[in-house]
């Protein structure tokens, strides 16, 4: 695991070094310099991570402007400055006592992304053991007690927290329907963004969350967000990821963990292709 994390680091700080030799270049000649945005996603935060925490958004601040996801567009002050969105999946109490506060402190916006199915009650979609099982999704007072805070949005993770990409479109559109209408009937406002639960979707996916009225949708694949586009990826953290960890995801050094899993995936197609191909080609 170690081993693992070190590698990561050491190829976002390589991608760091081109940014920034580019950024240099085009200041050089004159040219604007357009930096991408970044939107980072946690889990919990709990009593022990809350001081790691409110570091990291000290870190944030020094290195970036907070961003502020407004239905189709991650909007920031200017093109030219490095943006920041800041993400909660699971919408835990937790968040709610020790992150929130030092948003607020700050000033730094965030969307929480609730499973309707979950509110009022712990998380029946982690196994006993992990390490936020034991953590409750708000209730729908604690909800609505941060609804109308201008920090804070309220998106939808769906009912049960699902994998998108095993349902069928039944109850996929079930889950993405009735999810926004029960986080609407606690009067927590329109509910027009949805994160895919473990960022699992398809194309099949995408196209009923748009129809069912979500205007953003969030997975956790880390690429840059882009305004205009429906897909936004982010990129995950932790409270107790290090600061040069933390830098570099927040300054989008991590996206080439997005192209690595472009290619898995598109192997992986490719491979299930030729396996049906010699299957069909054995049984005739």
């Amino acid at each position: 695991m170690l081993t693992k994390r070190l590698t990561k680091i050491v190829l976002s700080l390589f991608l760091f070094t081109i940014d920034r030799a580019r950024e240099a270049f085009l200041t050089v000649c004159g040219l604007a310099v357009n930096r991408k945005t970044v939107v980072l996603y946690y889990h919990a935060i709990t009593d022990d991570e809350k001081t790691l925490f409110a570091r990291q958004m000290d870190l944030l601040l020094r290195i970036a402007t907070p961003a502020t996801i407004n239905l189709d567009v991650v909007e920031r002050p200017r093109p030219t400055t490095r943006g920041v969105a800041v993400t909660f999946d699971d919408g835990f109490v937790s968040v709610l006592e020790n992150a929130l506060p030092e948003l607020r402190a700050r000033q730094i916006p965030c969307t929480i992304f609730v499973p309707s199915g979950s509110v009022g009650g712990p998380p029946r979609w982690l196994p006993l053991g992990h390490k936020d099982s034991r953590e409750f999704v708000m209730s729908g007072e604690q909800l609505r007690s941060i609804a109308g805070d201008p920090l804070v949005t309220i998106g939808s993770h769906s009912v049960t927290h699902p994998d998108f990409c095993v349902l069928n479109p039944e109850a996929a559109k079930r889950e993405l329907e009735r999810s926004k209408r029960e986080l609407e009937q606690l009067s927590l406002g329109a509910v027009v963004h949805f994160s895919f639960p473990h960022g699992r979707h398809d194309e099949r996916s995408i196209q009923l969350a748009l129809g069912a009225g979500y205007r953003r949708l969030f997975t956790i694949r880390p690429e840059c967000a882009q305004e205009f586009l429906f897909v936004c990826g982010r990129v995950k953290v932790d409270p107790t990821d290090w600061p040069l960890e933390f830098r570099l995801k927040t300054v989008g050094a991590y996206r080439w963990l997005a192209v690595l899993d472009r290619w898995k995936t598109s192997f992986r197609q490719k491979a299930r292709g030729e396996s049906d191909r010699q299957r069909r080609m054995h049984v005739s």
